[in-house]
């Protein structure tokens, strides 16, 4: 099956990755997920009247290390405690199934800005227990100032030690529901 059908599909986070990279000391990038999420695509009868809505828990940021892993979820970053999830809700799709832009309202830490992620759609397929799946890969870069989240510390050599540029990346599952 190569084509999307009409109807409403669920995320399977247990084949999704919601990813990050962020240069680090201006000189090598550091790597990591969020490893929970719900997401709702509804397909339409054209990829135009497409729409997803996906909310993403903040505190399970997970670059693989606990103590920066600890520092980015807190206050001088996402600031789990009062900003739990992230949100993204489209706004348009543009483009073929195949490979498309996804325009969307995405909030981080209370902060809501337009973004657009190069979206290509994997395929779909039924599954060896009769689930219907589909898979995509998403990329966006953003500013993290544009969201709030500014801290930084000045280097002995010049620059900052975390970029600003932060390139959201995604591999996700999604499983048709029965409607």
């Amino acid at each position: 099956m190569t084509t999307l059908t009409p109807g409403t599909w669920k995320l399977d986070m247990s084949h999704t990755l919601i990813g990050f990279i962020v240069r680090h000391a201006g000189i090598s990038k550091v790597r990591g997920s969020f490893n929970d999420a719900d997401a709702t695509l509804t397909v339409g009868d054209s990829i135009a009247d497409s729409r997803v809505e996906a909310a993403v828990q903040v505190a399970s940021f997970d670059s693989g290390d606990e103590n920066r892993d600890a520092h980015v979820t807190g206050e001088d970053f996402f600031d789990a405690a009062q900003h739990p999830q992230m949100t993204f809700v489209s706004t348009g799709v543009e483009g073929t199934e195949e490979e498309f832009e996804l325009t969307g309202d995405l909030t981080i830490k209370g902060t809501t800005r337009p973004v657009t992620f190069d979206v290509e759609f994997g395929g779909a397929t039924v599954d060896p227990f009769g689930a219907t799946r589909a898979g995509f890969e998403a990329t966006a870069k953003i500013s993290r100032k544009d969201f709030g989240i500014t801290w930084n510390a000045a280097l002995e050599a010049g620059g900052v030690l975390v970029g600003d540029t932060v390139t959201i990346t995604i591999d996700a599952a999604f499983v048709r529901s029965e409607d």
